[in-house]
């Protein structure tokens, strides 16, 4: 998967459908995302030294990123993303809809150049 921390994607099952937000942490081996505000949970605490007043306190869960799309630049919808090399050797991200480039993936190598 090609999502990043600090990218902002969309929901597109499940609860919270629809929504955005930010990435804050990907766990690749789980194939998890956790996005801020997203698929909040309560996590019931009791009173300790560290946190003394207890009680329910909202959690972000992670999900799995089937679940999520970025989002295309131009048009502010979820797209699919692609792969594809320039002219100068390097790889870039892009948005399948829309062709925008979303990043920049590896520097120019002249192996590449000109390939398609």
């Amino acid at each position: 998967m090609h999502i990043r921390v600090n990218d902002i994607v969309q929901i597109l099952c499940g609860d919270d459908k629809g929504k955005r937000g930010k990435v804050v942490s990907i766990d690749r081996a789980a194939n998890k995302v956790t996005v801020q505000g997203i698929n909040m949970v309560f996590r019931h605490m009791k009173p300790s030294r560290r946190n003394q007043a207890g009680g329910r306190l909202s959690k972000e869960m992670p999900v799995n990123m089937s679940n999520v799309s970025l989002l295309d630049p131009t048009t502010n919808q979820p797209t699919r993303v692609g792969v594809r090399y320039l002219e100068d050797g390097s790889k870039e991200l892009y948005a399948k809809k829309s062709g925008t480039m979303l990043r920049v993936l590896s520097k120019p190598r002249p192996a590449y150049a000109g390939k398609k």
